[in-house]
């Protein structure tokens, strides 16, 4: 061991949701140890700041994308982009969270080593110069997807006179009144932009390859809103998450067992909006719901639009782009002065950290999850990886909560290394699951730098919250798969749990 103590107990990647609810579980859980979080923006928020594209709101509600300790208070269940900002922002300030970050760090490696107990974290500032960090544990909260590139579907603009813009980087004050928008893709965002640019555009038409499934429900929970006025704000706030919670469970449990149930549920609120004579076929995907993510469509927005006509959805695939719009394989020509390219995100691991121990890299490919939070034989490491069919705070609650359970046992135990410890005999005996087995582009393209899942727990990123709060938050922190460890005296006792483990 170095006779100095590492820059920090904790280093936290992202000031997104995941890392400001980590911070914030350490000042009421772990109030002495000291941490800080780096982040590459010079704003907090994550995907709430870098996402700027019309209409940009939660598309699930926010009594479960809010954190199970800060009621959100807003009239609105749907929020938009902007309260979302303003709920983090407000946690940071009220929370003292905002002194510990660091902005304009952006993580380039984590080397962690293990006679040392501490991670060397090289970050590159604006400027370009370069720092390192060390840290005992790391957090990483940098999302799931890539910040720099999106998915690029490979569409030649040569011939379009127009402007195409991904949503991922939508250009500030950007004035599209009057003009003929065509949005390509089916996804959340397609369905958050069109009715938001419909408002102000000519007309929008989504472009869709293939159908996606849509629910609608109102952006206000009412009975959310009931229970503030007659209840104190907490009680209330935890009612209304444990009827959405349950809801979600349910929805998606009926979806998976009686899919023709739900597909039937779906399409009678979609002909409540748009009237009998609706395309059925616009909405009916070739697949069951919730094989891939549910579409929401709050207040009917999409559908409204539509209805005014200043909105349209066309399903059909690109033939070419010629100058003044989208030609299709069937010969229609869509007219655009505007082409959106909603295609998809592109999955990034651990926000493209070069991530190595002792000087070699880390597989994650190779490694497998433990309880959703940690990864094989990997000591003082803990991730955050939302849930795929439900909010992704729930995800990054209990696994602040648990990592700081982790840590408050370290220390009890003298400890300075928790490490869950696979064998290579455990590991072979182990059932690899198809965890991802949603449909969806994004999770498809990026399944094989996933950690691996297996079909038992612990070694798995499960997909049922209220089983995961369950063991998360009342199960044993020492199971006898995470051990706990001290650098230096119990190095070799470490050691020879790791190279079993290889």
């Amino acid at each position: 061991m170095l006779a100095t103590p590492p820059d920090f107990d904790v280093l936290i990647v992202g000031a997104g949701i995941s890392g400001i609810g980590m911070a914030a579980h350490l000042e009421m859980m772990c109030p002495d140890r000291s941490y800080a979080i780096v982040e590459r923006r010079e704003e907090i928020g994550g995907t709430w700041d870098l996402f700027r594209y019309p209409g940009i709101r939660s598309d699930s509600d926010m009594h479960t994308l809010g954190f199970v300790f800060e009621p959100w208070k807003h009239e609105k269940s749907i929020a938009d982009g902007p309260a979302i900002l303003e709920y983090l922002n407000r946690i940071a300030d009220e929370r003292g969270i905002r002194p510990h970050i660091r902005f304009g760090y952006k993580v380039i490696s984590a080397d962690f080593r293990p006679d040392e107990a501490r991670w060397h974290v090289t970050v590159e500032l604006d400027d370009g110069e370069r720092k390192l960090l060390t840290a005992n544990f790391l957090f990483l909260g940098s999302g799931y997807y890539d910040y720099d590139d999106p998915y690029d579907a490979g569409f030649d603009f040569s011939e379009f006179e127009g402007d195409v813009i991904h949503p991922q980087f939508w250009p500030e004050n950007y004035d599209y009144t009057g003009k003929k928008v065509v949005v390509v893709g089916s996804g959340a965002t397609a369905v958050t932009i069109v009715p938001s640019m419909a408002a102000d555009a000519a007309h929008v038409t989504m472009l869709q390859r293939t159908p996606t499934w849509m629910g609608s429900r109102p952006a206000r929970d009412a009975i959310a809103n009931f229970l503030r006025k007659i209840l104190p704000e907490k009680v209330a706030y935890a009612i209304t998450r444990f009827k959405n919670i349950k809801m979600q469970d349910f929805v998606f449990k009926t979806a998976r067992n009686k899919p023709e149930k739900v597909k039937k549920a779906l399409h009678k609120r979609i002909e409540k909006a748009l009237g009998k004579d609706y395309d059925k076929e616009a909405f009916t995907p070739p697949y069951n719901p919730w094989e891939q993510r549910l579409c929401l469509v709050p207040d009917n927005d999409l559908f409204e639009a539509m209805k005014a006509g200043k909105a349209s959805v066309v399903t059909g695939h690109i033939d070419k782009f010629e100058k003044n719009g989208v030609r299709l394989k069937s010969g229609e020509l869509l007219e655009a002065d505007i082409i959106i390219t909603a295609t998809g995100l592109s999955l990034a691991l651990a926000g493209k950290i070069a991530i190595s121990m002792a000087g070699e890299p880390v597989k994650f490919d190779e490694r497998y999850y433990y309880k959703g939070v940690m990864f094989s034989n990997l000591p003082n490491l803990a991730a955050v990886f939302g849930y795929l069919n439900a909010s992704w705070t729930l995800r990054a609650d209990i696994n602040s909560e648990f990592v700081c359970r982790v840590l408050n046992l370290m220390k009890e135990r003298g400890a300075d290394l928790a490490t869950p410890v696979l064998t290579a005999e455990a590991q072979a005996k182990l059932e690899e699951d198809d965890l991802f087995d949603f449909s969806s582009g994004y999770i498809q393209r990026g399944k094989h730098i996933m950690p691996k899942s297996a079909t038992s727990y612990p070694w798995r990123l499960n997909q049922e919250y209220v089983f995961d709060r369950k063991v998360m938050r009342k199960g044993e922190v020492d199971d006898g798969l995470l051990t706990f460890t001290k650098a230096g005296a119990n190095a070799q006792v470490a050691e020879e749990q790791l190279e079993a483990a290889e």
